[in-house]
């Protein structure tokens, strides 16, 4: 095949494999981004050409931006036959964002009957947005048993206006349902997700007090930070009941949300006093922080940061955002003492995890020199992961060149940062090279299955 003057190579299932354990046949998608923020099309083109899957991805998705969308497909197709699931997606997406629905469609169902997991899924909700949502809601039907169906069942119903059906269903999980063994016993659709999603239809049934009952059942409030109820309480405007919810059980992503409905609000002052209620919690200490330093208390999050490092010593994470807001507020060389204080506490060991969190301050204060010449004499400053560092510190200060120097004699394990930086200096070639040593490593070239 042809594309724009690129000849597009059939690609084998094999070929994606071997993409996957090895970068002996592809570039990394951040070398691809980094090639054509650099006005390198040509030669991902050129790689998409050769089978290269994220080049494909990519160059498809520059010639549909162009307005060339048989190209792009023509781009995309030989990765789609071979069946994986990344590739298809990326296809229909492409088909459907340009109207050719019905060829989405088809693309996804021939996936769909080799069975992979997600295309069922994807399938339904993908009529659903067409104009088939009760072709869908039956379709999820029989499969509703594992937390991704129902999930999907409960938006397509709402299209389907069969609210009430899926309803039942969720009724009947949680009046039944009994976990022995989460998540192996249920695929995900435990009691707390079903009564997650009856709440879902309660509310946009208009039914909120119901929905509120069915959250407060929930044996576990919030998942991955995200608390329904807390949003639920938000969306409706019901304040009073968040403050209370907020601090009556002290959970932390209600009380996020409640401080961030009050900022949204202009009451920044009760944003402060909810984040200040949970000051014991090391993610309200961080909210509170950001926002201070939002609304030009910089100083007053330097003191929240710092109390909670003091507090908590073994905990580098919240050194972080110390160092960073020390840096913001122009004050490096306080940020370089409290660090300094803090390696006494340790005996004067310093691992390169922590001193790293220095280089910016030190470039800040002393020169990127100076902070480079004393990174160097760290027990670990000749390290991969130091050079690593050292090469960022030196790209934010414009010198690509020494970056690349830094980088050279640790190539092997710095492979991506060493080529993103080649780009930058036009020397496309030797970044490419890079890519064609026979080294096993662990980046996933093709999509996954």
């Amino acid at each position: 095949m042809s594309v724009t003057g690129t000849t597009v190579r059939a690609v084998n299932a094999n070929d994606l494999e071997h993409q996957v354990r090895t970068v002996s046949r592809c570039i990394p998608p951040e070398l691809v981004s980094r090639l054509l923020a650099h006005g390198h099309a040509a030669v991902v083109a050129d790689r998409a050409g050769r089978g290269e899957w994220f080049s494909a991805q990519a160059w498809a998705r520059l010639l549909a931006e162009r307005g060339c969308l048989a190209e792009a497909v023509e781009v995309l197709t030989p990765h789609a036959a071979t069946g994986r699931w990344t590739a298809v997606v990326a296809l229909a997406e492409l088909l459907e964002d340009w109207g050719r629905i019905d060829a989405a469609i088809v693309t996804v169902r021939a996936r769909m009957a080799l069975g992979h997991p997600n295309a069922l899924e994807y399938y339904a909700r993908l009529l659903a947005r067409h104009g088939r949502a009760a072709e869908a809601f039956d379709l999820l039907l029989p499969h509703v048993g594992k937390s991704s169906i129902a999930d999907a069942l409960v938006d397509v119903a709402h299209v389907a206006d069969r609210d009430e059906e899926a309803a039942e269903l969720l009724t009947a999980r949680v009046d039944t349902h009994r976990c022995s063994d989460f998540p192996w016993c249920c695929n995900g659709f435990d009691t707390d997700t079903a009564l997650g999603l009856l709440a879902t239809i309660r509310e946009r049934q208009g039914r909120v007090d119901e929905a509120i009952a069915l959250l407060a059942r929930r044996r576990f409030a919030s998942s991955d930070g995200h608390d329904q109820l807390a949003e639920l309480l938000a969306r409706h405007d019901r304040i009073d009941e968040l403050h209370t919810y907020a601090a009556g059980d002290g959970r932390d992503a209600a009380a996020e949300r409640l401080a961030q409905l009050l900022e949204e609000r202009g009451d920044v002052h009760g944003a402060i006093a909810v984040y200040r209620q949970h000051s014991g919690q090391a993610h309200s200490a961080f909210g509170l922080a950001r926002l201070l330093a939002r609304h030009g208390r910089g100083e007053e999050a330097i003191d929240t940061l710092r109390a909670r490092a003091d507090a908590h010593p073994g905990g580098d994470w919240i050194l972080h955002a110390l160092a960073d807001q020390y840096l913001a507020q122009g004050r490096p060389a306080d940020g370089l003492a409290h660090l300094d204080a803090l390696a006494t506490l340790r005996n004067g060991e310093e691992a390169w995890d922590l001193y790293r969190l220095r280089l910016p301050l030190l470039a800040a204060h002393l020169g990127v020199d100076a902070a480079i010449a004393q990174a160097r004499s760290h027990p670990e400053g000749a390290t991969s992961y130091a050079a690593s560092d050292l090469a960022q510190l030196l790209t934010a200060a414009g010198r690509t060149e020494e970056a690349v120097a830094a980088l050279r004699p640790h190539e092997s394990e710095n492979l991506d940062t060493l080529a993103e930086q080649l780009v930058v200096l036009g020397r496309v070639e030797e970044a490419l090279a890079l890519h064609q040593q026979p080294l096993v490593r662990q980046l996933t070239c093709g999509p996954p299955r």
